[in-house]
């Protein structure tokens, strides 16, 4: 089941992006901005490998992910401001959000103030989730937009550079198509069960 919904997520990714452009780009990285689990750590190494066939263009890939952040970011600012926690931990079980990066990220913002948006785009996971403390403090609106942005655009211009890099490697050099190749299987088990332990250590918190 776990290698199904993998390779969903996998194909509706490529899918998106791949029809939508730089709106797809867009769209995929605001989804993730709204703390439902999609990972940029997928969206924008593809987008950069599309940058390697002359698809995209890295800086506006890089623009187009940074704008989706915003957009994602204001459906959890916006449940922050209105619905509070109580609202974030009824609603958070239907997509494996649980109390413990809320508090993460409610600890982290209440250490740093404002900056701590800007700060947090920049780290994993946090970078998900530092909507909503600001939403709940009530941030001023036109701070929380232009930290968002600045803090994510580096993020989306590095994953995007590893995957256009990627992308220029892949037929350049043999010896990197080779690796991946010997790799296949080793990669695969361990990503599965990465994702396996990911759902269940989410699931069994959630029950407790």
């Amino acid at each position: 089941m776990i290698e199904k919904l993998l390779t969903l997520l996998a194909t509706f990714t490529i899918a998106v992006i791949s029809g939508g452009g730089y709106l797809g780009i867009a769209l995929l990285m605001a989804i993730e901005s709204a703390c439902i689990p999609l990972p940029s750590e997928i969206i924008m190494p593809f987008a950069g490998y599309l940058v390697s066939t002359g698809r995209f263009d890295l800086y506006l890939a890089a623009t187009a992910g940074a704008i989706g952040c915003n957009l994602g970011s204001i459906v959890a600012y916006e449940i922050g401001k209105r619905g509070g926690r109580p609202l974030a931990e009824r609603w958070g079980r239907y997509v494996l959000v649980g109390p413990g990066e809320l508090d993460m990220a409610d600890r982290f913002f209440a250490r740093f103030g404002g900056i701590a948006v800007l700060i947090g785009r920049l780290l994993p996971v946090i970078r998900s989730f530092i909507a909503f403390p600001a939403g709940v403090a009530r941030m001023k609106l036109v701070p929380f937009h232009i930290y968002t942005f600045i803090g994510s655009w580096p993020w989306c211009f590095g994953l995007a550079w590893v995957g256009m890099k990627l992308g220029d490697k892949w037929n350049s050099d043999p010896r990197i198509k080779a690796a991946f190749h010997s790799a296949d299987v080793a990669v695969a088990v361990v990503l599965l069960a990465g994702v396996a332990f990911f759902v269940w250590h989410k699931l069994h918190r959630l029950k407790r």
